[in-house]
């Protein structure tokens, strides 16, 4: 196990509006799965990861608020929905095959959660990608051949 001797990039939170469909959206568009769930009296939590991922494990939080506990923390009450990461700002997953960026653009569709924007080439720099919105309205993108983790790992490989 890598042991930690410095700040480390570990998580993004997000608050959702009902954390059972937020979690069944991730799992169902993602190869996102449920590593941890916390029910407190006034939070629900659930971390998601890759599964395996043990080197430099990543997490995307989802929290929900219950009754007024969030207004503390700028999140309103009564399960409303908060967008946090809208229209550009997004969750970024790169997928191994292009194919992959056209079959969770098509779930999308046939879960009632149409891209936000539709499968596109953005160039070398970019990539193939297209973007899905989650049950609370932040956009998550999927992309091919980004290359944003074998550039890292060509930095610091």
């Amino acid at each position: 196990m890598t042991e930690l001797n410095e700040p480390r990039w570990t998580h993004v939170a997000l608050p959702v509006s009902e954390l059972d469909r937020s979690v069944e959206f991730y799992e169902r568009l993602t190869s996102l799965v449920v590593v941890r769930r916390v029910n407190g009296e006034n939070m629900r939590v659930a971390w998601l990861s890759n599964k395996g991922q043990v080197e430099t494990p990543f997490v995307l939080v989802l929290g929900q608020f219950l009754g007024d506990a969030g207004l503390r923390f700028g999140v309103p009450s009564g399960g409303a929905k908060m967008p946090i990461l809208a229209p550009w700002a997004h969750l970024g997953i790169e997928v191994p095959d292009r194919a992959d960026v056209d079959r969770i653009a098509a779930r999308a569709h046939e879960i009632g959660s149409p891209p936000r924007w539709e499968p596109m080439d953005m160039g070398e720099d970019i990539g193939y990608t297209t973007a899905v919105t989650d049950p609370d309205g932040n956009t998550v993108e999927f992309a091919h051949n980004q290359k944003i983790f074998s550039r890292i790992q060509e930095l610091w490989g």
